[in-house]
């Protein structure tokens, strides 16, 4: 349905927040690594599984809840999903063990993979249709502002009044959006439309399609080899006091933000090109942080660009996916695009977990090579579809809504 202008504003608003604190939540345990293993007595690698989980629920979570809600009324799912947030993040804030929060981290994560999977969609239908990319965009808005503010002041606060703290101002976020999205979403959106079983089939057999969640998954996720771990090695090896790493991730967030915009306007006519050379400066600056990681200015400044490339290739990387669904299974793609959004962070689990297991054997240092290798096979693999493309006809974007997981 279509609202009059000031209500799918409003309505539009509603969903802004949710997004902020879906986002916020998402990375938070980046910023309040060393906090949370100090004071559950608990290795900064065994925190890192905060991350990791967290990934893994939404990469089940998205394709699964999102077919298996389909039939639910869409204001009704959405305030489900907030309440399910709310939940996980109160739980998060009263753990007092590893166990329930790695459990709170599950469940949050659930509510997030279903919302990536309705909220365009949500958020397209509030307005006319020439106006449903700007609704999008708005709708994103609340990931792009959480990706800038809201992890490194929930670093901050955590570091001001303990990392529990971090999580309790999220579950008020959470309860905002909740009374937001219940006075201000209408009721009479329409329901989900139920993907053919063939369809599905065919977004997992399919070969290409494969391939370009692979490339997803590597590409995307290498980052996380290095990011998971970023606050333990700005303290350890860059030698910055704790209390500054939230200002670091601020100037993060912001290198994040612009590389979004760079990322959709860049892969417009041809994505699978333009990521080529995303990931390949993408590898280039993970290795070039190796070196510079011991030095307080050189490392910031890769540190940026690490930023700067971290999330640029999210919009191509969701058009490519889209446009290979409308050529390989064209009733799936609204599937398509929540198997994607697991893809993303099947990435940030295998780069989280990779992280982990790099800091314990051979040190925090060696994260950045191994990102680095976690990208080139995203490169080798484009590099592949780039060759298959040749052979079939190149698929051109005309569009690019920036986008995240």
């Amino acid at each position: 349905m279509q609202l009059d202008h000031k209500r799918s504003v409003l309505a539009l608003l509603a969903l802004a927040i949710s997004a902020y604190a879906i986002g916020t939540t998402e990375f938070i345990s980046v910023g309040l690594l060393p906090l949370i293993a100090e004071n559950l007595h608990i290795s900064v690698t065994t925190a890192g599984l905060t991350v990791t989980l967290y990934a893994l629920g939404v990469t089940f979570g998205a394709p699964v809840l999102t077919s298996l809600t389909t039939g639910m009324s869409r204001k009704s799912l959405l305030i489900a999903i907030m309440v399910v947030f709310i939940a996980g993040n109160s739980l998060a804030a009263a753990s007092g063990s590893i166990g329930v929060l790695l459990t709170a981290r599950v469940l949050s994560a659930l509510s997030h993979g279903v919302f990536m999977s309705i909220a365009s969609t949500i958020a397209a239908d509030l307005v006319p249709e020439n106006k449903r990319a700007s609704a999008i965009s708005i709708m994103f808005s609340g990931l792009t502002v959480a990706t800038v503010t809201g992890v490194p002041i929930g670093t901050w606060i955590g570091h001001q009044m303990g990392w529990r703290a971090a999580f309790v101002t999220i579950t008020i976020i959470g309860l905002v959006a909740l009374i937001a999205n219940l006075i201000l979403i209408p009721a009479s959106l329409r329901k989900g439309v139920p993907t053919p079983v063939r369809e599905q089939v065919k977004l997992v057999t399919n070969s290409r399609l494969l391939l370009a969640f692979a490339i997803t998954a590597l590409g995307y996720g290498g980052t996380f080899v290095v990011f998971t771990y970023l606050s333990p090695l700005l303290h350890e090896i860059t030698g910055f006091a704790e209390s500054t790493v939230a200002v670091i991730l601020l100037i993060y967030g912001v290198a994040i933000a612009i590389g979004n915009v760079i990322g959709g306007k860049v892969a417009n006519r041809r994505p699978l090109r333009a990521l080529f050379y995303m990931f390949i400066l993408q590898a280039i600056v993970l290795l070039v942080l190796m070196v510079t990681a011991p030095f307080k200015v050189a490392g910031l400044i890769t540190i940026f660009f690490m930023g700067l490339l971290a999330f640029m290739n999210v919009p191509g990387l969701q058009i490519y996916v889209v446009m290979l669904a409308e050529r390989f299974a064209p009733g799936a793609k609204d599937v398509a695009s929540a198997v994607n959004i697991a893809a993303f962070n099947a990435g940030i689990a295998i780069g989280a977990y990779l992280g982990g297991v790099v800091t314990d054997s051979i040190g925090l240092i060696h994260t950045t090579w191994i990102g680095a290798v976690m990208v080139l096979a995203a490169v080798l693999l484009t590099g592949w579809s780039m060759a298959l493309e040749r052979m079939g006809g190149p698929i051109r974007a005309v569009y690019a809504e920036p986008a995240q997981s």
